[in-house]
């Protein structure tokens, strides 16, 4: 099979192309209003400090969260959960998160174990890729002050049931640190109703921003110490750092373009998510049923319904998944992720931590087509190994 069109299915790395709307709309918005927000009186920095805070309000009514005062910026998802790790835990406490977890939990959770003495415990997920809320609380220990939790699995594409998991958080008085950096944009998020304390998102994904953009959205009762110290436009004679929100956990001149992006995105996301994930539904299993029927191949990811994300990982009899994803690039001209995927304990569990795993991840711009010229480069690559 020779094609020359490139098909991209890596959209759980960074959702590509960016709509152009996302993309005029940043631009436009930086090359008029891209002064420093909040440090300075003219009119000008004043309009770009309403547009920063409008920004903050849609994402508050995006996640369903209380206060917009608590939507904090940040560079992406794993600069929000080390924001949130660090500025929670003390020496001596102990932590419950899973291993389907990121690399961008588990290193902050090790980090922190080695140089404070914290404790954690992981619990395992089971053949659905599924956490049980059970199994939760019964690694609950006197002196567990989190439980971190991603909420869609980027390997397996899995959404756990974190409405009730947070409730039960709740009953046991224990925060939640939701990782949505999966599943922002695919799956209407209630940060209230599901009694979730503080989220972590990125805008490059399913969010459809640009990179270098993201946020930890926190609940008024959650406080988080201060890690990081500079300037904020707010008290400045005053060498401690404010600890009024948002700039207690915002030092430093903030991502303007990245947050017009997002803006803009938060914006083309309410016009269209509904054909958009109908859209990624059905790739998803349209390119699912496709590869089970290869023989050769063996699905990690379980089959996907309505709750998951477009996320399918894969692999082919055994071998290296590097070289399959050389194939579909340099044969085929698709692009896929390949390896651990970030996530080591899942592929331990799934006993692909040597070889690795293919991961498909369609996006709203793919095609039936593409999927099916996806399908078809798998099965001849399985027939020739």
């Amino acid at each position: 099979m020779e094609t020359n069109e490139f098909i991209y299915l890596d959209n759980a790395a960074t959702s590509f192309p960016k709509p152009p709307e996302v993309l005029t709309g940043m631009n436009e918005k930086y090359a008029r209003y891209g002064v420093s927000p909040g440090r300075g009186s003219y009119d000008l920095a004043v309009y770009a400090a309403e547009l920063v805070w409008q920004t903050r309000e849609k994402l508050a009514r995006f996640f369903n969260a209380p206060d917009p005062n608590r939507v904090i910026f940040t560079a992406n998802a794993t600069d929000a959960l080390n924001l949130a790790i660090q500025g929670l835990l003390q020496p001596g406490d102990h932590v419950v998160s899973t291993q389907l977890e990121h690399n961008s939990v588990l290193r902050p959770l090790y980090h922190l174990r080695e140089r404070d003495g914290i404790a954690y415990d992981l619990v395992p997920f089971d053949e659905h890729g599924l956490v049980s809320p059970d199994d939760i609380v019964k690694a609950f220990k006197p002196k567990t002050k989190l439980v971190v939790i991603s909420h869609a699995s980027n390997v397996l594409g899995t959404v756990q049931p974190i409405k009730e998991i947070g409730c039960l958080c709740a009953e046991h008085g224990i925060p939640l640190l939701l990782d949505v950096a999966q599943s922002a944009g695919h799956i209407p998020i209630n940060m209230l109703e599901w009694q979730v304390s503080a989220i972590a998102f990125t805008g490059h994904k399913a969010l459809m921003g640009p990179a270098g953009i993201g946020g930890l959205i926190i609940s008024p009762d959650l406080e988080l110490q201060t890690t990081r110290f500079g300037g904020t436009g707010v008290d400045s004679l005053n060498l401690r750092h404010t600890q009024s929100y948002p700039h207690r956990l915002e030092a430093g001149t903030l991502n303007m373009p990245g947050i017009f992006g997002l803006s803009a995105a938060l914006d083309y996301l309410e016009q269209n998510k509904t054909k958009m994930q109908q859209q990624k539904t059905q790739l998803t299993k349209l390119l699912y049923e496709g590869l089970r029927e290869i023989k050769g191949i063996r699905l990690l990811s379980p089959e996907p319904k309505a709750e998951s994300v477009p996320v399918l990982t894969c692999t082919v009899k055994d071998r290296d998944a590097s070289v399959i994803g050389e194939i579909l690039d340099g044969d085929y001209q698709i692009a896929v992720r390949t390896g651990l995927h970030c996530a080591p304990l899942v592929h331990k569990a799934l006993r692909t931590a040597e070889t690795g795993a293919v991961r498909f991840s369609p996006g709203p711009f793919n095609t039936q087509a593409q999927i099916k010229l996806a399908i078809r480069a798998m099965a001849e690559i399985a027939a020739m190994l």
